[in-house]
């Protein structure tokens, strides 16, 4: 799914929420937002995204599934499940849908929790390693821990990070 596929899906979202005389909030997370705020890359598998009101979102994800021919779950709520408080950002303010992404350094900690080899996400986290201007293994460490305080990077991550700066040298 590229970011103009993307963009065009929520427009839809936002035209069926004003024919229902309903507004709405979205929050984006993962590749789409690499995609559509950051333009890191040209595409992402799905949209994983945090959503109110549910209901009305998640019928009109259903009549743009069938209408595009899209994967079921090209719009992914289970992401919800990892969410914790941090700031965001308005993305897109249409009429009745507004479209939230969230902090770098948010995404970066998020990214970094889900660091996995053989995905996109290594390169997600190297873009925003730039983009924030860390300077070591550390700094990521503390980003994590500020939203994820219980949480503890696996070695395997700290090694893959690790790469990242040698690469980077």
């Amino acid at each position: 799914m590229t970011a103009d596929e993307i963009e065009t899906y929520l427009r839809e979202i936002d035209s069926e929420l004003a024919i229902q005389n309903v507004i709405g909030e979205i929050c984006i997370y993962g590749g789409a937002t690499m995609c559509l705020a950051f333009k890191a890359r040209p595409s992402t598998k799905d949209v994983d995204a945090v959503f109110e009101p549910i209901n009305s979102i998640r019928g009109i994800i259903s009549r743009i599934t069938e209408k595009y021919n899209l994967r079921q779950d090209w719009l992914n709520f289970a992401v919800k499940i990892f969410v914790v408080e941090h700031k965001k950002q308005i993305l897109f303010d249409l009429p009745n849908l507004k479209v939230f992404v969230p902090n770098s350094d948010y995404l970066l900690a998020m990214k970094v929790l889900a660091l996995r080899a053989e995905s996109f996400d290594a390169e997600d986290v190297k873009f925003l390693i730039e983009s924030l201007e860390i300077d070591s293994v550390e700094q990521i460490v503390e980003i994590v821990k500020n939203y994820y305080p219980n949480k503890i990077l696996k070695p395997e991550t700290v090694f893959q990070l690790e790469e990242l700066f040698e690469k980077r040298k």
